[in-house]
């Protein structure tokens, strides 16, 4: 029996809410966010990057509404990509709150603490509820309440804690259950204790993120242990990423914390060596070649790229398809040795053998659902 097969995460039960066309908690999938980067003003770019992010496989986009004007540009924008689930991110400004939601947002991102007083609280936290959209509290050990920060003296688990509890009973004094939270710092294990002390005081859904992780090296490294922490825990309904780099980036490292844990699948897996003398073709400029001509595939395949017969044989049997460095190479389908092809073709062997298998498991879906 396989190790996915028999571990199993148990999640934290969480209340359900939906961003637009997606369930966020409950028994939902962990869905995969990323935040837009570009100027919101500008339409043409905000579009095509939002657009960029879901071929990429992000469930939820969040874009940036600083200004009434931005609240306008967020509403073409929204009418543009459709059903893509798109939250507006608010801070201090309630008025963009409510044109954002106004402008057919599907979350707000929200500090009620931030946003003064509870007259105005009190009005976006209506303006929601007319919309029937959820609110996201986020918040940042970069940008804790001042007298947090001399109570506690450093961020720490407890002034995350604390200030997200501030926020929640704010929406709670309102009776507005339909929220998720976030508590996001940079360092893994304030992250991860916050969250964990949390979760076990709300039933209301996490957003999970390492705030300002770093480059896309570094933060993917960061992201996945903070997350993997959690997660392997069963904390967590949504993530982000946050990367200095290409949104895309993100949500490609996202999918791979989730594939990594075996909580969802999507795309190409590819097993592969780290290559060494033994590889009798060049593992790393044969597994660069695949990933770059598989990019638009979503429907999840096991593929092993093995460049010597150490491990090649094993790695290869327990692919969809899997080939084993040799003279001429080994090629596995469904476990079993079928062809023999020379480096020249491999790449392209390869890819049409993905290819075929894709195409016939659709067919046989098509005829019959059940399989």
């Amino acid at each position: 029996m396989s190790m996915q097969a028999h571990h199993r995460i148990e999640r934290r039960v969480s209340r359900q809410i939906r961003v637009g066309r997606m369930p966020v908690g409950g028994d939902a999938p962990v869905s995969v966010q990323t935040m837009t980067n570009t100027k919101t003003e500008d339409v043409a770019a905000t579009v095509a990057q939002i657009q960029a992010a879901v071929k990429a496989g992000a469930d939820i986009v969040r874009v940036s509404v600083p200004t009434l004007a931005a609240a306008r540009a967020f509403g073409q924008a929204k009418k543009i990509v459709g059903d893509v689930p798109l939250v507006a991110d608010i801070h201090f400004n309630y008025k963009c709150g409510i044109a954002a939601a106004e402008q057919g947002a599907d979350c707000l991102r929200i500090n009620p603490g931030n946003i003064g007083s509870d007259a105005k609280v009190s009005e976006i936290v209506a303006c929601a509820r007319h919309h029937g959209i959820p609110i996201r509290i986020g918040v940042n050990a970069g940008s804790l309440e001042a007298d947090l920060q001399e109570k506690y003296g450093e961020p720490n688990a407890d002034a995350l804690v604390e200030s997200a509890l501030r926020h929640i009973n704010i929406l709670k004094r309102h009776n507005f259950e339909d929220f998720k939270v976030s508590l996001k710092a940079s360092e893994v294990f304030l992250t991860v204790a916050a969250y964990r002390k949390l979760a076990t005081l709300i039933d209301q859904p996490l957003h999970l993120g390492i705030t300002e992780a770093g480059g896309q090296r570094a933060g993917a490294v960061k992201s996945s242990i903070g997350l993997g922490m959690l997660l392997a825990d069963g904390i967590g309904d949504t993530i982000r990423i946050s990367l200095a780099a290409d949104p895309v980036e993100e949500v490609k490292v996202g999918w791979d914390i989730l594939k990594s844990l075996h909580i969802r699948n999507r795309g190409i897996n590819l097993v592969a060596c780290p290559s060494c003398s033994r590889q009798n073709f060049d593992v790393i400029k044969v597994v660069a070649e695949l990933e770059s001509r598989f990019e638009e595939i979503d429907e999840p395949l096991d593929l092993a790229v093995i460049g010597c017969v150490v491990n090649g044989p094993g790695e290869s049997r327990e692919a969809a398809i899997g080939v084993a460095g040799g003279y001429p190479n080994s090629i596995y389908i469904d476990g079993k040795i079928q062809q023999k092809v020379h480096n020249d073709a491999l790449v392209d062997r390869l890819e049409q053998l993905v290819r075929e298998k894709i195409a016939a498991r659709k067919l046989a879906k098509a005829v019959d659902p059940a399989t």
